[in-house]
């Protein structure tokens, strides 16, 4: 049996509600708590990433976050804000290329 998203002909596609949830929610607790997850500086995610991210949802969010950020990919997030972000892009991540801003 032949798992249609492993098939070469089926490319990956990022979850789009893990990327939601990481642009609007907050982060409950710590030095940060009440900053947007994708408004956390990246020294505190390397942090973690050192020392280990928290179990469950929000440490699979900040460890997605984390990689998010190292590869200079935050522009990719922009059409997920709130539309009251002055962040916010109405552009479609899809379309997004290495080097855009």
């Amino acid at each position: 049996m032949t798992n249609s998203r492993n098939s070469p002909e089926a490319p990956l596609q990022p979850d789009t509600k893990i990327l939601v949830e990481i642009a609007r929610m907050k982060m409950p607790f710590g030095k940060y708590a009440g900053t947007r997850l994708i408004d956390l500086p990246e020294p505190y995610l390397v942090w973690f990433q050192k020392k280990g991210f928290p179990t469950g949802r929000v440490g699979v969010l900040l460890a997605t976050l984390y990689e998010i950020k190292a590869n200079g990919l935050e522009p990719l997030l922009a059409s997920f804000r709130e539309k009251s972000d002055p962040r916010y892009r109405d552009t479609d991540p899809r379309e997004f290329r290495e080097g855009d801003h």
